[in-house]
């Protein structure tokens, strides 16, 4: 398999975690839950996988990856409901940018 998946967990304490795996989703899932290696999920398990989505290209799917991990909690339960057509609106600054 030459592409990668971007994926979005939903941790016991509530909060969310993005991530790529080049392996299956379910293998990827079960490392998480298995503590497999230390990092954010370690300490947030068990871990429920709420969205995934396919690139042909790994730089695809990471540069995917890095977006989301900057978006706003809303915005990513957007994607996750498949909401697609919030998006852009979420995109747009809440609060002006006062520039000195």
């Amino acid at each position: 398999m030459s592409g990668c998946y971007v994926y979005i967990l939903l941790c016991a304490d509530g909060s969310y975690y993005t991530g790529t795996a080049r392996k299956s989703l379910e293998q990827r899932l079960a490392e998480h839950n298995a503590g497999t290696f230390a990092g954010f999920t370690a300490m947030r398990r068990p871990v429920e996988l709420v969205f995934s989505g396919y690139f042909a290209n790994i730089s695809d799917a990471v540069a995917a990856e890095r977006k989301i991990k900057g978006w706003s909690r809303v915005k990513k339960e957007a994607l996750i409901a498949g909401r697609f057509d919030l998006l852009t609106d979420l995109s747009k600054r809440r609060k002006p940018v006062h520039r000195h």
